[in-house]
């Protein structure tokens, strides 16, 4: 039956192939907008760890005096230096990592007239395994290596492949400026979609080339980038890293495996900013925050609010194609009332007639599909060439390309049911005696 349907559907579109274009293209112009859109809001929206993002958690607390202080105040973004450093060595976690950006001078095997420069993260050791790092060749630091100061580094398997060749770059010695460290790993291809880990390096960074022991580049007084708040009158400039107490500027992530360790460790926290109180340190009432990933991009705005402006817009113009589609596709059913007429005085019942309208509609819906991925691959590619963050990350994956089809197929056929229900209400006797 349904090979007859589409048989009738076919033969229906060709008869009338100007009316036929016009749907398919209003269709198709209303899935290319919404699916650009749409794309572009999956990407900047999705999981950047999947599997592992409730089980991570950005923590704050609030060091500041009780200046300018209110009931509702949030704790600062980032940690002072002592803090962090307190939080890893207390171990509450079932991981922790402090970390900061920052930028190195990568000197090649040709000289120092060949250096770069190369976007660094200092953290701890905890870091490549809390995150789920995969490592083509070696692997990370020990907490040993952080205790000692130890100058080891880690790689991305671009500088590798472009200083040594991946296989060969484990045990080789990195020039970083002045300073020698020892490769002990070599980390694929890497990037999470935000760069969730450290949002004050930009939302849509991209990935760090090295990795060093936060102590370690602390010690050689290695050069930060990223965001840097300081108060009561404290402003040391962001040359080199202030251990200063009124200084926050590093980020700290906690790995907590069930509810009751979140609970727990939000005790602590609570516990420790009291502790921290009581030594004059902290001025203000205990103010501590746990977020997990999703949590600290929402918290963030991570996705602009342009872009979701944006997706609205593009969906109420696929409304009124929609709504278009209707009016022709209630046309073109009405005007073959005598047909449908004949079809039921021969036995056709309106389920059937409506079922062959309805395949109807989803062959004009199809065709709507093929050609609004293109219009949609089109968007997209305007899209990368706009000077926004995130433009190099509109493309589209299997997920939105099913998306367009199974879209583009419910439109159609959404669009076709009021004019195929009207259709189905001619009362056959009164055309055929008109025919």
């Amino acid at each position: 039956m349904l090979s007859y349907y589409l048989d009738l559907a076919w033969r229906s579109l060709k008869r009338n192939r100007v009316l036929t274009a016009l749907m398919v293209l209003a269709i198709a112009l209303g899935i290319g907008a919404s699916m650009t859109m749409i794309t572009v809001l999956h990407v900047m929206t999705a999981d950047p760890i999947p599997g592992r993002s409730v089980q991570l958690f950005y923590v704050q607390v609030d060091p500041k005096g009780m200046e300018e202080y209110t009931k509702d105040s949030d704790p600062p973004d980032e940690m002072t230096w002592r803090d962090a450093m307190n939080l890893v060595h207390a171990g509450k976690g079932a991981r922790q990592a402090a970390m900061s950006g920052g930028q190195v001078t990568v000197v090649p095997s040709q000289g120092v007239s060949h250096a770069y420069d190369a976007d660094a993260r200092y953290t701890t050791a905890d870091f490549f395994a809390m995150f789920g790092v995969p490592f083509v060749d070696g692997g990370g630091w020990t907490a040993g290596d952080d205790a000692k100061h130890a100058r080891v580094a880690v790689i991305a398997r671009d500088l590798a492949d472009k200083l040594y060749g991946t296989s060969h770059a484990v045990g080789q010695t990195l020039r970083l400026g002045k300073y020698d460290f020892r490769v002990v790993g070599v980390i694929d291809r890497w990037n999470p979609v935000p760069h969730f880990y450290d949002l004050s390096m930009g939302n849509y960074a991209k990935p760090e080339q090295v990795f060093l022991p936060f102590e370690t580049a602390m010690e050689l007084n290695l050069d930060t980038s990223g965001s840097l708040m300081c108060w009561g009158g404290n402003f040391p400039g962001m040359g080199g890293m202030p251990k200063s107490d009124q200084c926050a500027w590093v980020q700290f992530w906690v790995q907590l495996d069930s509810p009751a360790q979140v609970a727990t460790y939000r005790a602590f926290l609570v516990s420790y900013s009291d502790q921290q109180k009581a030594l004059g340190r902290f001025g203000r009432p205990p103010n501590a925050r746990l977020r997990d990933v999703m949590g600290w991009l929402d918290y963030n705005r991570v996705v602009p609010g342009s872009v979701q402006l944006q997706t609205l817009l593009a969906l109420g113009f696929l409304l009124v194609c929609l709504v278009n589609t209707v009016a022709m596709l209630l046309v073109k059913f009405l005007r073959r009332g005598g047909e449908l007429s004949v079809r039921r005085a021969m036995g056709a019942s309106k389920r059937d007639v409506f079922a062959q309208l309805l395949v109807e509609a989803a062959l004009i819906g199809v065709a709507g599909g093929v050609v609004g991925l293109f219009l949609s691959a089109f968007g997209l590619w305007i899209v990368r060439k706009q000077p926004v963050p995130y433009a190099a990350l509109a493309h589209m994956d299997g997920a939105m390309l099913g998306a367009t089809f199974v879209l583009a197929l419910c439109a159609a056929l959404l669009a076709a049911l009021f004019p195929a229900w009207r259709a189905c209400r001619i009362v056959p006797a009164r055309l055929l005696k008109t025919q």
